[in-house]
């Protein structure tokens, strides 16, 4: 057995401590040929488990050219060797018709498309090991499956429900937040905040968004704030199931699916995510909350949803859809904000810190 050192990225990093410490179970290792072709092809692993993405382990055909079943693949993350691969196999594929499967396109103006043709071709499969987690701005956030875990048993939380985001919070957030209060002892709020495309919110933003809005809106003892440290990957559906899976491993009984959810433009349908989540009913150890999205209705006084307000087809001036995009260029262009959209001391709270990630990966 030899030794290859290898200098990863931080992408690759937050994957190697995700897969450590439990965040991808039953993932314990990068995947294999067989595992990527099965989730790829029917999102699970062989044994059965579902899994709709791939979490694999990318590295250069020349580094590729350098293995043998056995090495050790030494990983080194800005000058400190952080952890290793036990290399036992690595394999490339078509990356057009994968991406075909898990995005539903090839088109590389999708993010997620973009970054996996981006990625190495060769991918590295084996048992992974973390030798330390370095610190970044946001650890003290960064809870383990653990760690989450041992934080609703010391609380009493019996039932907890999840919720993903990467947007600041406005009421429409808000309102999904009180469903989910009103069915669990406890809300888990987990922002994803690692990597992710040019103009979506930075992390100081949504944590601060996220911050006011639990301390001053929202029983805080019935709240845990932590995020999520991975990279995005739009891939609307199977990444909802995916993000549920995560939330069963950090101990989360329930998991919100909104309107579009992980999505991007146009490329997924606004319930998708809930049908596909349905297919798997039963069989994902959470249960899938699908609300449905929230607006704002003048003659309703109020936030409501499709289900609840009968005025969106007779009435459609008096109802107000409460966009991710609306509530960006308001936002950016630093004006008054209608607090019927997002309260002011949500503003207040993002005032002066950078609202949006200038370059993609960041």
């Amino acid at each position: 057995m030899s030794t290859v050192q290898i200098h990863i990225n931080r992408r690759q990093y937050l994957e190697l401590q995700n897969v450590a410490t439990g965040v991808f179970a039953p993932l314990c290792g990068f995947m294999n040929e067989s595992e990527f072709n099965s989730v790829v092809r029917t999102m699970r692993l062989p044994a059965g488990d579902p899994f709709p993405l791939p979490v694999v382990f990318d590295v250069t055909s020349d580094t590729a050219r350098r293995l043998r079943e056995g090495d050790r693949l030494a990983l080194v993350f800005e000058g400190t060797e952080v952890g290793e691969i036990e290399v036992n196999s690595w394999f490339t594929c078509d990356k057009g018709s994968a991406a075909e499967k898990v995005y539903g396109t090839s088109d590389a103006r999708h993010p997620g498309v973009a970054h996996f043709f981006e990625m190495g071709d060769w991918f590295v499969s084996g048992p992974a090991r973390l030798f330390r987690r370095l610190p970044f701005e946001f650890s003290d956030y960064d809870l383990t499956p653990a760690e989450s875990r041992a934080h609703f048993a010391c609380q009493g939380w019996k039932t907890v429900v999840g919720f993903q985001t990467r947007n600041v919070p406005h009421r429409a957030h808000e309102y999904l937040l009180r469903l989910a209060l009103e069915q669990a002892d406890g809300l888990f709020v987990q922002p994803l905040v690692g990597t992710k495309k040019r103009g979506d919110y930075t992390p100081q933003a949504i944590l601060g968004g996220y911050r006011a809005l639990i301390d001053h809106f929202l029983p805080s003892q019935r709240v845990l704030l932590g995020v999520l440290t991975t990279s995005m990957r739009y891939a609307g559906p199977r990444e909802a199931l995916f993000h549920a899976i995560i939330r069963r491993n950090f101990g989360c009984t329930h998991f919100v699916v909104g309107r579009d959810h992980a999505g991007v433009g146009e490329y997924y349908g606004k319930y998708e995510a809930h049908e596909l989540t349905r297919q798997f009913d039963g069989d994902l150890g959470i249960e899938i909350l699908r609300f449905f999205g929230p607006f704002f209705c003048a003659r309703c006084d109020g936030i409501v949803t499709e289900r609840t307000c009968p005025h969106a087809e007779d009435m459609p001036g008096a109802t107000k859809q409460i966009s991710g995009t609306d509530m960006r260029a308001l936002l950016q262009d630093g004006g008054p904000c209608p607090p019927e959209l997002m309260r002011p001391e949500i503003v207040d709270a993002v005032r002066g810190v950078p609202l949006f990630i200038d370059e993609d990966g960041e």
